[in-house]
C-alpha cells in the first residue's frame, strides 16, 4: 500500500481572519475579502495588491471617487460601492469621535478626520468644522470648491452658517491637491481676515488646517493663526 503525505489546503484570507484576527492579514488580503473575486490571471489578493500600488496606498484607494474606480478593470458597480462605503464609514466614525469629545483635546483626530475627508480630492475644497462652547463638533460643511490652485471663500457665508448652527468656534480646513502643505500668502491672509470677521460675531477661529494626502498641518500649532 502506498502512503501519500496529506497536504492541508492553505488558509484563505477569510479563514485566516476568523481563525487569527484581522490584524494578521496583509492589506491585499483584507481587500481580497472585500473584492471576493479577482480578474483573469489574477486572484483577489493579487487584484488587491495591484489596486494598492495603483493608488499609492490604501488611503488613495479608499478616497478615490466613483468615476475613477469604475474605470478600473475588475471593479464593477458592486465593488466600487463597497469601497466608497468603507471610506464614508471611516469618515463618520472619526466624526463621531469629534462629536463625543473636545476638538481642542484631540488635534490628531481632527487632522485624521480632515485628511479622510479632503486629502485625496483632485481640486481644492474648503470646509468648516463648527464647534459648540465645549469645542465639540456640531457639524462640518463644505464652504467652497475651487480649481486645482484656488478656491473662493466668502467669510460672510462662513459666518452665516456659524450663526445658524449656534457655533461658538470653528476650525477651517482646506486641501492642497498639489501635495505641498506649506501655507501660501493667500492662505495666511484669508486666515487673518476670517479670524477678524468671526470675532465680530463672537465666534472664535481656533485653527486653520492645510490638508494633503499625506496628512494635515495646523496653522495654530505653527503660530500662524
Amino acid at each position: 500500500m502506498t502512503l501519500h503525505a496529506s497536504r492541508s489546503r492553505p488558509e484563505r484570507p477569510r479563514e485566516r481572519l476568523l481563525a487569527h484576527g484581522a490584524q494578521v492579514l496583509t492589506s491585499p488580503e483584507l481587500l481580497a475579502i472585500l473584492l471576493r473575486t479577482g480578474i483573469r490571471g489574477c486572484d483577489a489578493v493579487g487584484l488587491g495588491h495591484q489596486l494598492i500600488e495603483r493608488f499609492n496606498g490604501l488611503r488613495g484607494l479608499l478616497s478615490a471617487d466613483a468615476q475613477t474606480l469604475l474605470g478600473i478593470t475588475g471593479l464593477g458597480v458592486a465593488k466600487t460601492c463597497e469601497l466608497l462605503a468603507i471610506n464614508e464609514l471611516n469618515r463618520r466614525a472619526l466624526e463621531e469621535d469629534l462629536k463625543a469629545g473636545q476638538a481642542l483635546d484631540q488635534p490628531q483626530r481632527v487632522k485624521h478626520y480632515c485628511t479622510a475627508t479632503l486629502g485625496h480630492l483632485p481640486i481644492e475644497h474648503c470646509m468648516a468644522l463648527y464647534l459648540d462652547s465645549q469645542f465639540r463638533l456640531i457639524t462640518s460643511e463644505e464652504v467652497s470648491r475651487g480649481t486645482l490652485t484656488q478656491a473662493s471663500i466668502y467669510p460672510r457665508e462662513v459666518i452665516k452658517a456659524g450663526l445658524k448652527h449656534h457655533a461658538a468656534a470653528l476650525i477651517l480646513a482646506h486641501n492642497h491637491p498639489s501635495g505641498v502643505s506649506e501655507p501660501s500668502d493667500a492662505d495666511l491672509a484669508l486666515t487673518r481676515h476670517l479670524k477678524h470677521a468671526l470675532a465680530l460675531v463672537d465666534i472664535r477661529l481656533i485653527d486653520h488646517l492645510i490638508v494633503t494626502a499625506a496628512g494635515a498641518i495646523s496653522l495654530a500649532e505653527r503660530g500662524q493663526l
